[in-house]
């Protein structure tokens, strides 16, 4: 059962077990849009587990974000984009929200719950006006893209401009480079990527002010020694990157073929995930999971599936396997 209070997301593997059995190490886990090839943490240091965190230690962190989002930008590490979100409502008094969507829930839950008037709305252009437009780009879960010059142009037109990049490591459409301005804020997911989403990593990156009310926020530790050495690793990892973002690309179209066979279409996604148009969504999700394959689907679209991409050949086998049934 649902917990009170939750919204519904990929990840949600325990239900899962619950309906179709198996431990969780027997499962592959296609529903958050999470690399299945994680970044190689390699040895941690037992002063990562055992010291607090010190504000050179940070820092570094901070500047290992900047070279890996190419940015000078005033920035702040949290514990993964979804803390930022948490304290968007204490940048300023409640107002006017207009989110892009259909989108992540947790924007329109938390402004909400803090006492912002949400709208939601379908075209960019709609956001003009707003105290707080959000925008994720790509968009999560249909993967739509908006060029920069055209965030950019409709900056001036709202109060304060949130960019949820947690999917654009792979997507050349930053804004990171751009987020010194006033009334801009870019968030980024290390999590996803990187494939290390447990370790609840992620940045904000915006003006002077608004990172110095985020990091207050925040407190003096935000994010912990591990995710510091782990994070400043493979920030700097321009090669790890680079090849990750290409058997990406190459692994897209290897889902998108074995999609068509299934005579599904492709509405969209992202390096990390598909989203599939499907007679129907949860018959084909039920048909995976007796393989011990996971996927999400959409209460209010009955068609969409979505897929994270497998990682090894092993998985690729058995997503073959599953769908061939």
């Amino acid at each position: 059962m649902k917990e009170r209070g939750m919204r519904e997301h990929g990840g949600n593997l325990d239900q899962a077990q619950e309906r179709f059995g198996g431990r969780a190490e027997d499962w592959i886990d296609l529903s958050t849009g999470i690399n299945r090839l994680p970044y190689p943490v390699g040895e941690v240091s037992a002063r990562a587990w055992s010291a607090l965190p010190s504000r050179a230690e940070i820092e570094a962190l901070h500047q290992a974000a900047r070279h890996a989002y190419r940015t000078s930008a005033p920035i702040v590490a949290l514990g993964g984009a979804q803390a930022a979100i948490q304290l968007l409502p204490q940048l300023a008094p409640p107002g006017r929200a207009r989110i892009l969507a259909p989108t992540y829930n947790e924007y329109a839950g938390v402004l909400s719950a803090a006492g912002w008037n949400v709208q939601e709305a379908g075209e960019l252009d709609a956001l003009a006006g707003a105290d707080l437009a959000v925008v994720v780009n790509p968009n999560n879960p249909d993967g739509r893209t908006h060029a920069p010059k055209d965030l950019l142009a409709l900056l001036p037109r709202v109060g304060r401009l949130v960019i949820d990049e947690s999917f654009a490591d792979a997507v050349p459409l930053s804004l990171a480079p751009e987020a010194g301005r006033p009334g801009l804020l870019v968030l980024r997911s290390f999590g996803k990527f990187y494939g290390l989403a447990g370790l609840r990593l992620g940045f904000a990156l915006g003006d002077a002010a608004d990172v110095a009310k985020l990091a207050a926020a925040s407190g003096p530790w935000p994010v912990s020694g591990t995710a510091i050495a782990i994070g400043c690793r493979a920030l700097h990892d321009d090669a790890w990157a680079e090849a990750t973002s290409a058997r990406l690309a190459r692994d897209c179209v290897r889902l998108d073929e074995m999609a068509r066979v299934q005579g599904w279409t492709l509405v969209g996604g992202t390096p990390l995930f598909r989203l599939y148009e499907t007679p129907d969504a949860r018959a084909a999700q039920e048909n995976l999971a007796h393989g011990h394959i996971w996927s999400r689907v959409f209460a209010q679209k009955p068609t969409w599936l979505r897929l994270g991409l497998p990682g090894s050949e092993a998985e690729w086998t058995r997503l073959a396997e599953a769908l061939a049934r």
